[in-house]
């Protein structure tokens, strides 16, 4: 099915143009009729409620709330939800582009999506914000003044955010076959603030990945600090899937990390709250049955390496691919209390376009493993870490509890932000009480402030690092 979105002023190669989201009535009826036809499964009497969610209660109530439509013949107007609204949000909430860019391992120019919002403040820095898979930026239209507009500019430092939607989610194009995904993502990523007039920018991800190997997201900003440092000159990775150093590897850095562990003391880079997580983290990790990981994305079977399982069956669902995110929302453990409304605009901003390009992205990211393609820098490039301590609440509610022991089935052992050091020049960390959650939806403020120290760290050694630029606004 071809995307029922596609303005007619689409951009040739390397011209940035303004971009607005228009899903046609005919497309709608298609999916209303799609979700008056929906069929859930009955129920199952013996099933144990504690091992496995029940979704019934949840999904119901927002099919309803999906395709009702208003009805004047019962005399009043009943809630539902409206696409048209909320396109309009969209499209007047933050400032919408796509570009054609061609990359050097593809034949044909591929169109990336993204959201440019430019600060107001003469000392802004440019940044890009990376969103976790599989969420596309349009979900993150609601962090963007945190960035560029923080309540005094002198003390916390703006930024020029650009938050792209990678390539084959939301109304980014797929890329083409065989083509090594990390890389090229990186590559037009790259290109694009380059065309946006930022010789130099940082970059950052958001964290809540459910892919593995610390996700598709830290994977291209990991790619982008190693291989593109003269224009990247820093990034801020949150959560990264590091390994603690080896005495063959890294004797120095595993003699410190051996030394912290044996005085159970702040030394050496460590913090003492680095050693408490770290055990707690191997408690947990101990306890664990062999099947405790099901819950994770990377083992519905597969679809992780079959794209095309799940995307004919989600493409023809929009009901499955709503359960699909609520299960995300639910393995992430989220704290926040989703409205129907927001919900079903998440599921919505994958389902308009398909979710082919979706699962294709999480295939190609199981076949790429960890290998990098191309030449890295010889210097280190420089990061600031953020990690979260996985402390529990002295109190918590029956449900809070039994949300948290759902996530912490899939959640990764925790990571001290000293292992960096073993691959980047480390300039701050930054260690947060609690889980991580869904970060940007719960506290944006935690990747703005690992965004701002790195900031701060680089215009410290250099204050006019990024005055030079002055760059012409090319969206406008």
């Amino acid at each position: 099915m071809s995307q029922p979105t596609e303005p007619a002023n689409a951009a040739p190669d390397g011209e940035i143009k303004e971009y607005k989201i228009h899903a046609s009535r005919k497309y709608l009826d298609l999916t209303r009729q799609k979700l008056e036809l929906a069929r859930l499964p009955r129920e199952v009497p013996d099933a144990d409620s504690k091992a496995w969610w029940n979704p019934k209660p949840t999904l119901e109530p927002l099919i309803d709330f999906w395709r009702v439509a208003a009805h004047e013949s019962l005399g009043r107007w009943l809630e539902h939800y409206s696409w048209e609204d909320y396109e309009k949000e969209l499209n007047e909430s933050v400032p919408q582009f796509r570009i054609s860019i061609q990359t050097s391992t593809a034949e044909a120019p591929s169109r990336i999506h993204f959201i440019h919002a430019r600060s107001r403040h003469p000392n802004a820095v440019p940044l890009m914000l990376i969103p976790p898979f599989p969420f596309t930026n349009l979900s993150f239209r609601h962090t963007t003044d945190a960035f560029t507009d923080p309540d005094d500019a002198n003390t916390d430092q703006p930024f020029h955010l650009v938050i792209p939607s990678l390539p084959g989610l939301g109304f980014s194009d797929s890329l083409p076959n065989n083509v090594h995904v990390i890389s090229t993502t990186s590559e037009m990523l790259d290109t694009l603030m380059k065309r946006l007039g930022y010789k130099y920018y940082l970059a950052t991800n958001s964290g809540s990945s459910i892919t593995p190997q610390g996700g598709i997201d830290w994977k291209i900003i990991n790619h982008l600090a190693a291989h593109h440092v003269d224009s990247c000159l820093g990034v801020h990775f949150i959560s990264p899937p590091l390994s603690a150093p080896k005495a063959l590897k890294s004797p120095v850095e595993w003699l410190k990390l051996t030394v912290a562990r044996t005085l159970q003391a702040s030394v050496l880079g460590y913090a003492k709250e680095d050693i408490i997580a770290l055990q707690r983290s191997e408690r947990e990790r101990a306890k664990k049955p062999p099947t405790a990981d099901i819950t994770t994305l990377g083992s519905f079977g597969a679809g992780a390496f079959d794209p095309n399982t799940l995307a004919y069956a989600l493409c023809d669902s929009p009901t499955g691919l709503l359960v699909f995110f609520l299960t995300l929302i639910r393995m992430l453990g989220s704290d926040k209390e989703f409205t129907s409304s927001e919900l079903i605009t998440i599921a919505k901003l994958t389902w308009l376009p398909g979710p082919e390009g979706t699962m294709r992205l999480w295939a190609e990211n199981y076949l790429s493993g960890g290998k990098e393609t191309g030449a890295k820098s010889w210097r280190k490039p420089k990061a600031s870490i953020t990690v979260f301590l996985a402390d529990e609440s002295p109190s918590q509610s029956e449900a809070d509890s039994a949300r948290k022991a759902v996530s912490s089935r899939s959640a990764h052992p925790y990571v001290c932000p000293s292992w960096g050091r073993q691959h980047y020049e480390v300039v701050w960390t930054g260690r947060v009480r609690g889980k991580q959650g869904l970060l940007a939806w719960e506290r944006p403020q935690v990747i703005a402030d690992g965004a701002r120290n790195l900031a701060k760290a680089l215009l410290a050694v250099d204050k006019g690092l990024f005055e030079a630029e002055n760059p012409v606004d090319r969206t406008v």
